[in-house]
């Protein structure tokens, strides 16, 4: 791209976002947002309260200006002329003048009171995440842009500085107004007012709270008596208010409140939201993930539902954006200093020192990341990467669709230093925009179309956004091409004579009488900060932050340090110059004879065709509203009436110079999948209890009719070929299953179903693993995660099981179980319901354990036995049948001395601790023994690793190796050398040995299909 365009791309945006902001000031102001098409104001739905997408927001504290500011601060710094600069500037000295002249400084004194209200006590029941990240976020980065802790291009508070008569400093601006942190105070009045959202058991807020009277209409708050008259109703009110919360709107206070807490020495509003955020964490998932809705008062997910998009998606963002912005910053000892009411409000569990250091949003932030990635992405075998919704107990999948909020991910990803991740995302968020000219609200993946219907763009700003953090990253042109290409649909798509509309269907071109306050908050911020490099917010050597809303936050110096016990005073007269910083690394240099990386990829068309461009139609003449008024306008020509994109193929941005004249696409990758159906049987027709819900997957009782969906995609090795990935079942009938669930087949019926020679389904034995059985004895306590407890009643928890070994079903009215009714009605013709009444328990006699054992290899390794199997668990859990050996003698490392005579001839089972000398010296001290039923029948070694992660063990244990032939202690061979086995544990499964009664083995089996192992398909 010519150096010259990116300032023509500039000059059009600042008139793009001038049009918008002039119209809404003439036509809206002081209302809170602008109808575009019929040139009027648009407010509350008064006549329709449960009207949420518009009341939630709107909160009649004219939201588009307050959300703009920080736009116009930004543009002061214009790389273009000095006019431009000093525009922009006035504009927004002029806007906070607006804005106090409505309500009120902030103070308590006449000067409080404002022409609409005093401060921001309006009857408006509004949401408490979007007044935060829009109302307090954007008063806040407004302040910090007033008072020089944001950088403006020429603006020195400084030497504006002035004390007036009582001797407070002030900022003196030409329009004779006075700033004193206004904006400070009003931000502070907009936060207590959203306190009583906290009064909670949980800690997580409520969903909305009015800002006049609180919250009356939540029965169970304690503050939700007549604040006026400081009773409760004596008749309840009829209408339960929703208690719904979601991750996104608990989870992303964290940045807005702990400016605010540090900026005024109020710690009320970190600590709480700080509050909020761990407690939507610590109630995530097993496996890692975290729900989209959640009952405020009971911390209950509301259903079992995960993704990245609407409701979740800023939780993530915050977890990172909150360790930037607390980088550098103290752990203070007393995060409620002061004398401050917390009544009401600090119902919850305290929070935890941890809770404070910053490290600990990062390691969120990485955890979250580690599950997302393992259970919601889709690689390159699925033609191209990207995400999809889950379950969010067992991670199958449960949609297949992408919304536009979800569009975030790339930018966060960029930011944590995953930018080849985030680009590969991103192209496919791009061919989107290219098909549609705009990103619809909600795509399908696999039908390749609008999903449910929701084709509509309100101006969301995401994809911008990440585009703008990408490019930042890597320099490389591509992405200023893509932001042309945007910048062009929507000036040809969504202007009107009063402004910015959205679009109620992207396919139509239908508009919609909204302009939401984030278009010209967020998407034309991001928009000029993309083709403006020499910014000086792009080159601010400081850790700030974009909220989710797009207001730059940060912790100026002087508040960055540790709590004191008394109460911290106001920052409102601290004004500096911002320091010279110097420039970012310089990004990697794209391949040799190139100028942009991404043009060169080779899975640039796999996304092209996931987004199914090459089905889309030539369109060579577009009509446009806009062009009636290109005359008058001089920020409108041809070109924003024809669009780069428009349904052309790939590269759709890209001039023909740019474009590789011999450049090829890599083979798209598809990975095997199919079915195995097996047959009906006699009196085989599907029963809810033929299938069943245990720990960590299914159990199959029964197989006719059965039919498994297989898939290749499970990173392995075997057979010595080393580089081909195993098989998955990935679903059972219409059931799908998530990653690391398991399918457990009884060994008995298979063999009289399956064909031992088809190649589809062959069952083979473990060599190398099996599992040790062990019934342990004394005082009834809750068993480890592999024991098998018959006495167990008291919670709702499944027992969790080994690979190898099923050990528990889950209670009917556990919330997995509660997420596995819902999964079955997919089938519900099919089977009925899995789950079912839980049998009755036999009465409390021991636990039963299931050990993962490992054989050794070498010239000294002697083969297991032949030995009657143990049995597994039944299918309420409880333990099956007698174990073969009683017999167990528990000794140490058994490296010094001989074990005296009687001890092999007594006991079946011998028990070492690893370590002291190697294996072969260990047998050595057994002395010689005649084989009978009753004598040495297993040497048994427990191994004591330093890693104490107990669901890790199968994977740390190493095959012992007997690197000679075993010998007697006086030297000689032995004529029966003597079984050896390893299990890991240490201490705990030593002294589950010490109580054992009962000890048997249980061999494993795996299945192949056609050669390659089925990695999560288990005969028992």
């Amino acid at each position: 791209m010519a150096a010259a365009v990116p300032n023509v791309h500039r000059q059009e945006i600042e008139s793009l976002f001038y049009h918008g902001y002039s119209n809404y000031m003439q036509h809206a102001f002081p209302e809170d947002e602008l109808r575009p098409l019929s040139c009027k104001p648009l407010t509350r739905d008064q006549s329709n309260p449960a009207h949420i997408e518009l009341n939630d927001p709107l909160g009649n504290y004219s939201l588009t200006l307050i959300d703009s500011l920080s736009t116009l601060a930004i543009l002061a710094s214009s790389s273009g002329s000095s006019f431009k600069r000093e525009r922009a500037l006035g504009h927004f000295k002029d806007g906070i003048v607006a804005l106090v002249e409505q309500y009120g400084d902030g103070t308590e004194t006449v000067l409080g009171n404002g022409r609409r209200a005093r401060g921001f006590d309006v009857d408006s029941k509004v949401q408490v995440f979007e007044t935060v990240i829009r109302g307090v976020g954007g008063l806040l980065s407004a302040h910090l842009f007033a008072i020089g802790e944001l950088p403006i291009t020429g603006y020195e508070p400084g030497e504006m500085a002035v004390k007036d008569p009582v001797g407070k400093s002030t900022i003196k601006w030409s329009n004779t107004f006075k700033y004193d942190g206004q904006l400070l105070r009003l931000a502070h009045d907009l936060g207590r007012r959203l306190l009583p959202a906290f009064s909670t058991t949980t800690g997580l807020p409520y969903p909305r709270v009015n800002l006049h009277s609180g919250v009356p209409f939540y029965r169970n708050s304690p503050l939700s008596c007549e604040s006026e008259h400081g009773q409760c109703p004596a008749v309840p009110p009829t209408n339960r208010e929703l208690t719904e919360t979601c991750s996104a709107g608990a989870g992303s206070l964290v940045l807005e409140f702990t400016v605010l807490s540090r900026l005024t020495g109020d710690p009320r509003f970190e600590y709480l939201a700080k509050r909020a955020f761990w407690s939507v964490w610590e109630r995530r998932s097993n496996i890692g993930l975290v729900g989209a809705g959640i009952d405020a008062e009971t911390g209950i997910w509301a259903s079992s539902f995960t993704g990245l998009g609407a409701g979740i998606d800023s939780f993530f963002e915050y977890a990172l954006k909150s360790y930037i912005l607390l980088s550098g910053t103290s752990v203070q000892e007393d995060p409620l200093h002061g004398n401050y009411d917390m009544e009401g409000i600090d119902l919850a569990p305290p929070l935890r020192m941890e809770h404070h250091d910053p490290k600990s949003f990062l390691q969120v932030w990485e955890e979250a990341y580690a599950g997302i990635k393992h259970h919601l992405y889709r690689g390159e075998m699925y033609m191209h990467p990207h995400y999809i919704q889950a379950d969010l107990y067992t991670g199958a999948a449960r949609a297949y669709w992408m919304d536009s909020l979800s569009a975030f991910f790339p930018g966060l990803l960029t930011l944590s230093g995953n930018v080849d991740d985030a680009v590969e995302i991103h192209l496919l968020f791009t061919a989107l925009w290219n098909r549609y000219s705009a990103l619809p609200e909600r795509w399908s993946a696999v039908t390749g179309s609008i999903e449910g219907g929701l084709g509509w763009w309100g101006g969301r700003p995401e994809f911008i956004e990440s585009t703008y953090h990408i490019y930042r990253a890597t320099k490389d042109p591509w992405y200023l091409y893509v932001g042309e290409m945007a910048l062009r649909d929507i000036k040809r798509r969504c202007w009107t004579k009063c402004g910015w509309s959205g679009m109620q269907d992207v396919r139509t071109g239908e508009r919609n009488d909204r302009m939401e306050s984030f278009f010209l908050g967020e998407t034309a911020k991001y928009l000029y900060l993309l083709f403006d490099p020499d910014h000086p917010l792009n080159n601010l050597d400081a850790p700030f932050v974009f909220t989710t809303e797009g207001h730059p936050l940060l912790i100026p110096r002087s508040a960055r340090m540790e709590y004191t016990s008394s109460r911290r005073k106001p920052m409102l007269e601290q004004v500096r110059t911002p320091a010279k910083v110097s420039s970012c690394p310089v990004p990697v240099r794209p391949v040799p004879f190139s100028i942009s990386v991404t043009a060169t990829r080779s899975d640039l068309f796999h996304a092209a065709n996931l987004a199914r461009l090459h089905l889309m139609p030539t369109i060579e003449n577009l009509d446009s509203p806009i062009i009636e008024y290109s005359r008058d306008h001089p920020s409108i020509t041809l070109s924003d009436v024809r669009s780069p994109s428009n349904y052309t193929y790939f590269p759709w941005t890209l001039p023909l110079e740019l474009v590789p004249f011999n450049g090829t696409s890599s083979v798209i990758t598809t990975r095997p999948t199919y079915d195995i159906t097996f047959p009906a049987l006699p009196n085989g027709v599907l029963t809810p209890g033929m299938l069943q819900r245990v720990g960590n997957g299914i159990l199959i009782n029964g197989i006719g009719s059965l039919r498994l969906g297989m898939i290749q995609d499970v990173p392995g090795s075997y057979g010595g070929s080393g580089d081909e990935d195993l098989y998955r079942v990935q679903a059972i009938n219409n059931i799908p299953l998530g990653k690391d669930e398991k399918v457990f087949i009884a060994r008995d019926i298979v063999s009289s179903v399956v064909n031992p020679q088809d190649p589809n389904f062959t069952r083979v034995r473990d060599s190398t693993m099996l599992d040790i059985v062990v019934d342990v004895a004394g005082p009834a306590r809750k068993p480890h995660r592999s024991l098998v407890s018959i006495d167990e009643s008291d919670g709702p928890d499944p027992i969790l099981m080994q690979e190898a070994a099923l050990v528990g079903v889950l209670d009917a009215d556990s919330e997995a179980a509660s997420h596995v009714k819902m999964a079955l009605s997919f089938f519900a013709n099919h089977v009925g319901s899995i789950l079912h009444e839980q049998p009755a328990k036999p009465d409390p006699k021991y636990l039963r354990e299931y050990l993962p054992a490992i054989t050794p290899t070498g010239v000294g390794a002697a083969p297991v036995p032949d030995f009657v199997e143990a049995s597994g668990p039944d299918i309420s859990g409880a333990p099956q049948g007698l174990l073969l050996w009683n017999s167990i003698y528990v000794t140490g490392e058994n490296c010094n001395r001989k074990l005296p005579a009687s001890i092999p001839r007594q006991y079946q089972i011998i028990v070492i601790k690893r370590g002291g000398c190697s294996f072969v010296e260990k047998l050595e001290n057994i002395p010689s023994f005649a084989l009978s039923r009753t004598s040495l029948q297993l040497v048994v070694v427990v191994s004591f690793d330093e890693d104490d992660d107990e669901s890790r063990i199968e994977n740390l244990l190493i095959r012992p190796l007997l690197d000679s032939v075993q010998v007697t202690s006086s030297g000689l061979p032995r004529h029966s050398p003597i079984p050896l086995v390893m299990v890991g544990g240490g201490q705990r499964v030593y002294d589950v040995f010490r109580q054992a009664v009962g000890v048997g083995l249980k061999r494993r089996y795996h299945v192949h299909a056609q050669g390659i192992p089925i990695s999560n398909l288990i005969i028992v």
